[in-house]
């Protein structure tokens, strides 16, 4: 074990994280009656310019009097080369009493990005008395702020997840694609020619590097990596498939756009019974190797060791984290 200790960001259920525009309140009483971990209010993407002042009141006011239950409220506020960040950030602070969990931080290009919001939000909080510290959501959707992930990451202690904005990231490094996730019939390969007869073409997943250079940071840095949308929303299946591929990769959840997709990437991102159990059976056969005086030993034929523990803990923990958010 390094000497150096990734201290984890603050615990959170973050399987599905619903996007709601600010700018459509008719939205806020729905969405804080659904299954989904976290909810970001969106001031950014989804909301045309001439609706963002307006989008905020109704954020500012929902945050006041919309009964969100457990949830843990983002809001997505406008990017730093804007001249509606600022004024997003303080008047969220100054009025938006202590609902607001986190902020959501769009396009981070540069560890110089987080600096300059914590700088603001800092200020704010301390001007307000406020009690609750906010955390940081980043989005990593451009080239800069993929080659900058490390340093972002660490760049802040209130930072707690990464998020992969596919869409905006395919934009920024000119990928040949206008869809919003999901796989693409051109990333491919054929077999060797002189092999199947006709061959066979297999195709790949586009997106593997930048997810698992995402993930890697944010969990050398103890974030939460969060895998973004899957545009078409009438592809349940191709979004289960997107949300088990980011989830095997490493990241603990899924943006959904529309409120289909909640439950799925709920499911998703949860352990089953089953893998619970064998975690748990992994933990008791590992208690009983160590009262004997044993390193490692064998369960249903395969060798178990503190690595084992290790993995088993990180199942049965977040089934046990399920549990207690009902």
């Amino acid at each position: 074990m390094s000497f150096t200790i990734v201290e984890p960001a603050t615990a959170r259920l973050n399987r599905s994280e619903l996007a709601v525009p600010g700018s459509s309140p008719a939205f806020f009483e729905k969405a804080a009656k659904s299954a989904a971990d976290v909810i970001f209010l969106d001031l950014e993407d989804a909301v045309a310019p001439d609706d963002k002042v307006q989008a905020r009141k109704n954020i500012i006011e929902a945050l006041n009097d919309v009964d969100w239950g457990e949830k843990t409220m983002s809001v997505r506020i406008n990017g730093l080369d804007t001249h509606y960040m600022y004024r997003d950030v303080v008047d969220l602070i100054e009025q938006g009493g202590e609902r607001l969990d986190m902020i959501m931080i769009p396009k981070v290009g540069t560890a110089a990005d987080v600096y300059a919001l914590d700088m603001l939000v800092t200020q704010a909080e301390d001007a307000m008395g406020r009690k609750k510290k906010i955390g940081f959501e980043m989005i990593i959707e451009t080239a800069l702020g993929m080659s900058n992930v490390e340093e972002i990451a660490a760049a802040s202690w209130r930072n707690e997840s990464l998020h992969f904005g596919v869409a905006d990231y395919a934009a920024s490094t000119k990928a040949r694609t206008t869809v919003i996730g999901g796989p693409n019939a051109n990333y491919g390969v054929l077999t060797d020619k002189d092999g199947d007869k006709p061959r066979d073409y297999h195709w790949g997943d586009m997106w593997h590097y930048a997810v698992s250079r995402m993930v890697v940071a944010a969990r050398a840095h103890g974030l939460r990596p969060i895998d973004g949308p899957f545009g078409d929303f009438s592809d349940p299946d191709g979004f289960k498939a997107q949300a088990y591929r980011a989830a095997v990769l490493g990241c603990e959840g899924k943006w959904a756009i529309h409120p289909s997709q909640i439950d799925i990437a709920n499911e998703v991102n949860s352990p089953s019974e089953k893998e619970v159990t064998q975690a748990q059976r992994i933990l008791d056969a590992m208690k009983q190797a160590q009262a004997e005086g044993k390193g490692a030993v064998s369960l249903d034929g395969r060798l178990i060791d503190i690595a084992s523990i290790k993995q088993a803990e990180v199942m049965v923990k977040k089934a046990e984290q399920i549990a207690a958010a009902g």
